[in-house]
């Protein structure tokens, strides 16, 4: 399986990282061993002295496609959770400033805490979720999936004009406003539509 992250997809956030609000999608990817599962302890890289945290919305794929018109893409997934793409921001900043590509600022083991999945039916609306993210005792990210500059549909569409989906891909959708850094034993807890599905205690 791979993981598909969408950048950018947030106005507020796009404005707090500078840069431009997107015409279309951007994405990028993780690998398979960037997962974090079942609530375990993520470990501070050695690599980074700026480590940020970003909350999505995930979707999982349920059936092979390419090139989904975006009115039937609905039918490609039925099961959403919550995810933290955590990035390594000096690393990204260093390989921005060189043109270089940024995946070890992204994609490294672990950068990709996930909860459990949830059947898509229990919500009213996937472009009507409320998401939360505390850090320790403090609310630090607050979205709603209708605040999405590409819904989901729309994700689903663009991006399978370029790769396959298969069945078990995760799309990570976009972070909104209100990034920031973590650090050692700080633990950050997401909550889907008010209910706390995601605990990451950083060691």
């Amino acid at each position: 399986m791979k993981i598909i992250a969408i950048g950018r997809n947030y106005i507020n956030h796009a404005k707090e990282m500078k840069s431009e609000v997107p015409k279309e999608p951007v994405f990028f990817m993780k690998p398979e061993t960037a997962l974090l599962t079942k609530n375990q302890p993520f470990y501070y890289p050695e690599f980074t002295k700026n480590l940020h945290y970003e909350l999505e919305v995930v979707i999982k794929i349920n059936r092979v496609g390419k090139h989904i018109p975006k009115e039937f893409a609905h039918r490609y997934y039925n099961e959403i959770a919550l995810g933290i793409d955590f990035t390594a921001r000096d690393v990204q900043a260093n390989a921005k400033e060189k043109g270089l590509p940024w995946e070890r600022a992204k994609a490294f083991d672990h950068s990709a805490p996930i909860s459990k999945f949830f059947d898509k039916a229990d919500y009213k609306s996937i472009n009507d979720l409320d998401f939360m993210l505390k850090k320790n005792d403090e609310v630090v990210q607050k979205g709603n999936t209708s605040d999405m500059i590409f819904p989901v549909d729309q994700l689903i569409a663009y991006v399978s004009q370029f790769v396959t989906l298969k069945i078990g891909d995760l799309i990570f959708t976009g972070t909104p406003e209100g990034v920031g850094p973590v650090n050692v034993d700080d633990v950050l807890t997401a909550y889907l539509d008010g209910k706390k599905v995601l605990s990451v205690p950083v060691k």
